[in-house]
C-alpha cells in the first residue's frame, strides 16, 4: 500500500511539472513548435518509462536478460531507476575481448563500428581499411579504432576476428584496433517490444537491438581517449580526417558542444566528448526500443542543452555500402557534400571577432568564423568600417581566404575593401586592438586570398582585419573567413615498416 501511495506520489509530481512546463510555454506555441513538441514527448517517455510496469527492476549487477514469471516486457531493464539517473557511472556489462586490448595512455580520439552479419555484402574491412590508409603515422598515434562485433552468431563473430586479426596484425599489436563483443545474455528482451511508428516486428527488433549495440559499445569507450567519434560499418574516410577534425574542435574552444557533426547521413561522423559516453549509453538503453539511434541521438543533444546542429563542411565520411545490414535492403544514399581529398582545411585558431558594421537579427560576427555552413549579415557599410578577428595567441599565418556573398544574394559582397594583418595588441576603449597594421591586398569581386602570408609579413600575427575602402547601399555577407597556420608536412603510414599492402 505505501509503494502504491509513493508511486502515486511521483506520478502526481511528474504530471504537476509537466502541466507547469506547458502552462509557462502556451504563449510561445506559435512560434516554437518544434521546442515544444520536444519537451512533451520527453516528458511523455519518462512518465511512460517510469509507470510501465516491470520497467524499475532492483537488479543492478545481474544481467540484462532474466527469467521471470511475468510477462517479457517486464524483463528490460537491469538498473534501478537511481542507477539510470547516475549518468556518470558506467554499465556493468563483461565484455569478450575478441582481438587486441587497450593501453594504459590516453588516446585523442576513438572510433567506435558496431557490426552485425549482413544477409548481403559486407563492408566492415573496408571500412577499418580506410580508417588506416587515410590516417598518417603521426594520426595514427592518437587513434583507437574499437569494433563492437554485436551478432549473437558467435561462429560468425570468430571467422571475421581471424580475417581481421590476419588484415591487421600490426596495428592490433600497436594498440590502433580492438575488437570486442557483448554476450548475449546482458541483453534486453527483444520480444514483444512496443510497434512504434507502425514498424513492422522484425524491424523494432533490429532497431532495438542495434541501439543496444551501441549503447554497450559506447559504455566500453568510455575512458580510451578524449573524444569519440561514432561511424557505421560501411564508410569511407577522407585523406586526414583525424587532422580536419581536430582543426575544428580547436577553433571551437570556450564555445559549448555536445555533438558535433563530419556527415548528414545517419550515425556517420557524429563527435562527443568522452565525458558523455556514459549518460549517451544509458540513454540508448533507457530508451532503446521507443524510436531508431540517429533520432534518440538528436534528443540526447536537445537534452543536454545544444539547440542546434553543428555541422560540418566539406563531409569527411561517406557512406559506401550498397546494401543495408536490415534484411539486406538496398540503400544508396550518399553525402554529397563529402570530398575525399579534404587536405585544404583551414584551422581557423581560436579567437575573438569584432566589428562595427550594424549586425542583422543574429547572423553575428562568429558565423563568418565558423566551420559549419553560417555566415555574417551586416547592413550597408560605409567607409572605414572594420571586420576584425583578433587571435588568442600571436600565429604564423601560410594563407588567408575570405569569400563574401551567397548564390542567392550575390550583390551582399564587399565592392571595395582591403585585408589587413596587424600585431602590438593594446587595450582601447573598444577593448584589445592592434596598434599597427599592414595591407596584404584588395577584395576583387568580392573576395581575396593570399598565399605565404609566413614569407610576405615578418612578425606572429594578432589580428586580422577587414576594412570598406568605400561606402554602398547593399549589405554585406561575410560567409567564410578561413586562416590556414604555418605547419610542418606529416608522415604518412604507408612509409616504414607499417607499410600497408
Amino acid at each position: 500500500m505505501d509503494s502504491r501511495k509513493s508511486e502515486l506520489n511521483v506520478t502526481v509530481t511528474i504530471m504537476r511539472l509537466v502541466w507547469k512546463s506547458l502552462d509557462k510555454m502556451r504563449y510561445f506555441r506559435k512560434r516554437s513548435t518544434i521546442p515544444f513538441l520536444g519537451v512533451l514527448i520527453t516528458c511523455l517517455l519518462f512518465f511512460n518509462l517510469y509507470m510501465e510496469d516491470g520497467y524499475m527492476m532492483e537488479a543492478g549487477k545481474r544481467p540484462l536478460r532474466e527469467t521471470s514469471m511475468h510477462p517479457s516486457n517486464t524483463e528490460r531493464y537491469v538498473h534501478t531507476f537511481r542507477d539510470l539517473t547516475n549518468f556518470s557511472g558506467t554499465i556493468n556489462v563483461t565484455y569478450r575481448y575478441l582481438a587486441g586490448t587497450p593501453l594504459p595512455r590516453k588516446k585523442y580520439l576513438t572510433i567506435g563500428l558496431s557490426s552485425v552479419k549482413r544477409k548481403r555484402g559486407n563492408y566492415l574491412m573496408e571500412t577499418i581499411k580506410s580508417i588506416f590508409d587515410q590516417s598518417s603515422y603521426d594520426e595514427l598515434k592518437e587513434i583507437v579504432v574499437v569494433v563492437h562485433l554485436a551478432d549473437f552468431d558467435l561462429a560468425w563473430c570468430e571467422n571475421l576476428v581471424q580475417d581481421i586479426s590476419r588484415k591487421f596484425a600490426h596495428h592490433i599489436i600497436a594498440g590502433h584496433l580492438l575488437v570486442i563483443h557483448a554476450p548475449e545474455e546482458y541483453y534486453p528482451s527483444l520480444d514483444g517490444l512496443k510497434r512504434n511508428y507502425n514498424d513492422p516486428e522484425d524491424r523494432v527488433r533490429f532497431r532495438s537491438k542495434q541501439n543496444v549495440d551501441y549503447a554497450f559499445l559506447l559504455n566500453f569507450c568510455t575512458n580510451l581517449s578524449d573524444f569519440y567519434m561514432m561511424l557505421e560499418d560501411d564508410v569511407r574516410c577522407s585523406r586526414n580526417f583525424l587532422t580536419s577534425l581536430k582543426k575544428v574542435v580547436t577553433s571551437r574552444e570556450g564555445s559549448y558542444w555536445v555533438m558535433l557533426e563530419f556527415s548528414k547521413l545517419g550515425y556517420i561522423g557524429k563527435l562527443y566528448h568522452s565525458r558523455d559516453l556514459p549518460r549517451l549509453a544509458h540513454f540508448l538503453l533507457m530508451f532503446y526500443q521507443e524510436m531508431p539511434c540517429d533520432w534518440l541521438l538528436i534528443h540526447f543533444r536537445d537534452l543536454l542543452a545544444q539547440k542546434d546542429v553543428i555541422r560540418f563542411k566539406p563531409s569527411l565520411f561517406q557512406h559506401m555500402g550498397y546494401y543495408s545490414s536490415y534484411k539486406g535492403a538496398e540503400n544508396k544514399l550518399k553525402d554529397d557534400d563529402f570530398e575525399e581529398d579534404s587536405i585544404d582545411i583551414p584551422d581557423n585558431p581560436p579567437a575573438s571577432l569584432h566589428t562595427n558594421i550594424h549586425v542583422f537579427e543574429n547572423y553575428d560576427a562568429t558565423k563568418a568564423y565558423s566551420s559549419v555552413d553560417e555566415y555574417f549579415w551586416g547592413k550597408h557599410p560605409s567607409t572605414g568600417d572594420f571586420f576584425v578577428i583578433i587571435l588568442h595567441e600571436p600565429t604564423q599565418i601560410s594563407k588567408i581566404k575570405i569569400v563574401t556573398g551567397t548564390d542567392d544574394r550575390q550583390n551582399d559582397i564587399l565592392h571595395h575593401g582591403a585585408l589587413e594583418v596587424g600585431e602590438k595588441l593594446v587595450g582601447t576603449k573598444r577593448g584589445r586592438q592592434c596598434s599597427t597594421y599592414i595591407t596584404l591586398g584588395e577584395f576583387k569581386y568580392g573576395n581575396i586570398e593570399v598565399q605565404d602570408v609566413d614569407h610576405k609579413i615578418a612578425f606572429d600575427i594578432e589580428c586580422v582585419r577587414i576594412v570598406a575602402t568605400a561606402s554602398q547601399k547593399e549589405w554585406l555577407i561575410i560567409r567564410t573567413i578561413s586562416l590556414w597556420t604555418a605547419q610542418p608536412p606529416s608522415q604518412w603510414y604507408t612509409e616504414g615498416p607499417y607499410r600497408l599492402d
